[in-house]
């Protein structure tokens, strides 16, 4: 990144942790936790042990970071290094990003930038410039990429709270600040378990590795009892809906199975899997499985955009791209090469083909960190 660049970034960083420190979320059990923080242009510094918000807010205006990060997990000496911090316990926390939804709107408002010559294009296998392989992908989610990412916050929260009894005041659901959301959950009956049971943990959630015969379906003598009903809970009960929609619908099917059981068991193997697809939760299982990753904290900016992660109240009601907007909105002369239209505190914004533009602070810096423009 430009030092010009960098500067701005620095500079409007700053100014919103000067006058917005109160959106900082200090977790609980701040001493046990392990902070960290990267810095434009510079490596991660981790193993932090930070004891207040003082020390906190020292940290911010002393560093101007980029991101800062706090982690799960509780520790006896979180400013040791990890196999020496002794580990006790970690909040379970997942990832929902809308890069992982394969949404078809995707590829309308996704770039990429050379990384050589920052040639910016459509085209993801080599620069159309200078033939370069060296591409990073840059996307400017819009309106159904975000309520495609609610829509499985809504799912996994309905299968915590039913399936796992979680109370709802135990989960807090965060804007990334980019493309999706983070779902903590505190004080519940997972905290002390490990990677191995997180993972299947995952496994239950995403709706993987489920077989037939745990809906009542086997290669012989299938027993009608054994299938589920539309309004059984937990998956049996949700695949039910799905696969069999109505009770008409379901009891002519389950005759079809009884009667010809070697016949339908490849069908209905085939089925469980389309379905799994479809209404399983789409989580990064990798991120909550892990019990020594640092999160990106609440409050916080996420420099892939200049917004903020910030906890979303009412979800439905949750505008990603207005509640997340804290920069200010100084004018800023830029040059601009974003080929994507977006919206940003319901204005929008280009497209821009290499034009030098006046714009509001967090509009450029919007674009600056996406590697879409640059100070004039």
């Amino acid at each position: 990144m430009k030092e010009t660049d960098t500067k701005f970034l620095e500079d409007s960083f700053k100014k919103y942790y000067f006058e917005h420190f109160d959106l900082i979320k200090v977790p609980e059990r701040t001493s046990e936790r392990e902070f960290g923080y990267q810095k434009f242009n510079s490596g991660m510094t981790r193993h932090l042990s930070i004891k207040n918000d003082k020390e906190l807010h020292l940290l911010f205006m002393q560093n101007i970071p980029s991101d800062v990060y706090c982690s799960n997990g509780y520790y006896t000496f979180p400013n040791l290094p990890m196999n020496e911090k002794d580990w006790k316990e970690a909040d379970l926390i997942f990832d929902i990003d809308a890069k992982d939804l394969n949404l078809p709107c995707r590829i309308d408002h996704t770039v990429a930038v050379c990384s050589d010559c920052n040639e910016i294009s459509k085209t993801y296998d080599k620069c159309t410039k200078c033939n370069s392989t060296k591409l990073e992908k840059k996307s400017l989610p819009c309106l159904n990429c975000i309520n495609g990412s609610k829509n499985q916050v809504e799912k996994l929260i309905e299968v915590l709270v039913n399936d796992f009894v979680i109370s709802k005041e135990n989960i807090h659901v965060y804007f990334s600040g980019n493309e999706g959301f983070h779902i903590h959950v505190y004080n519940s009956q997972f905290q002390k378990i490990g990677s191995r049971e997180r993972s299947e943990l995952t496994d239950y959630i995403m709706f993987n590795g489920m077989i037939p015969e745990t809906f009542g379906m086997k290669k012989f003598k299938p027993n009608r009892s054994d299938f589920p009903d539309i309004n059984e809970k937990g998956w049996r009960g949700r695949f039910a809906k799905e696969f069999f929609g109505s009770k008409s619908n379901r009891s002519k099917l389950i005759s079809s199975f009884v009667k010809n059981p070697l016949d339908e068991y490849p069908s209905f193997k085939n089925t469980l899997q389309t379905v799994s697809k479809k209404i399983g939760v789409k989580i990064d299982p990798n991120v909550t499985m892990d019990i020594h990753r640092i999160f990106r904290l609440p409050g916080s900016i996420n420099s892939k955009s200049g917004l903020t992660k910030i906890h979303c109240e009412d979800l439905e009601k949750f505008d990603a791209y207005t509640d997340s907007s804290f920069l200010s909105d100084d004018p800023v002369e830029i040059l601009a090469n974003c080929p994507i239209e977006f919206k940003l505190r319901n204005k929008k914004f280009g497209p821009y083909n290499n034009e030098k533009i006046t714009t509001p602070t967090f509009a450029a810096a919007y674009m600056i960190c996406k590697k879409l423009a640059t100070i004039a």
